[in-house]
């Protein structure tokens, strides 16, 4: 239980309530890809999700600022509360980018990695959840998105390749490239954030 004082509880809830959003998000993005209907309005949602992380983020550095006592390290509070933001970022910059590029219609590539992604962050939700528990099941929580990501990064791989290989257009390749390219990354912010979560069972097993 990492041998914390009643009061600074507050961390854990802080940090659900962070999952919590950044599901939220990730959930909005897929839909937005799986009913291409309205992509503006699909962003707008995820946007105002972003927002309540940055406030969430915000919430956490304060009392980070005013606390004596904290649940694990200080150092590590802060790099997760980061990494949890920063996945917000790339859910929202994936949107952003759909609608900047005016996007037609998103590739079968595209919404595997929107899936992917809500599958991690998920993993992520699991781990957090246990915070302040049992601390076992973060290692294999961490596994598992480490293998999201790695499954991100081939589907990525391979989406890239073959619009060197068949895309006539180097407006419509420059333009799905940094699509794939900034999917991925919001699976490389949630394996960033899953080793953090993994480091904080090591220094406190």
């Amino acid at each position: 239980m990492f041998g914390l004082m009643p009061k600074e509880e507050k961390f854990f809830a802080m940090f659900r309530e962070m999952s919590h959003n950044i599901i939220e998000g990730a959930q909005l993005l897929k839909d937005m890809l799986d009913n291409f209907d309205d992509p503006v309005a699909s962003q707008r949602k995820i946007k105002d999700v972003e927002h309540k992380g940055d406030t969430i983020t915000h919430d956490i550095i304060k009392k980070l600022n005013k606390s004596f006592i904290t649940p694990f390290d200080r150092e590590d509070i802060y790099a997760l509360s980061a990494a949890l933001d920063d996945i917000l970022d790339l859910i929202d910059a994936s949107a952003q980018r759909f609608v900047m590029y005016n996007v037609q219609k998103p590739t079968p590539e595209s919404k595997e990695l929107a899936f992917l992604i809500l599958k991690a962050c998920q993993t992520i939700d699991k781990t957090v959840a246990v915070l302040g528990g049992k601390l076992e099941p973060i290692s294999a929580y961490c596994i598992e998105v480490n293998a999201l990501e790695n499954e991100a990064d081939r589907v990525c791989r391979e989406a890239i390749s073959r619009l060197f290989a068949e895309e006539k257009d180097p407006i419509q390749l420059i333009k799905w490239k940094e699509i794939y390219e900034t999917l991925e990354t919001a699976t490389d912010k949630c394996e960033d954030a899953a080793n953090i979560l993994e480091s904080v069972v090591v220094k406190n097993a």
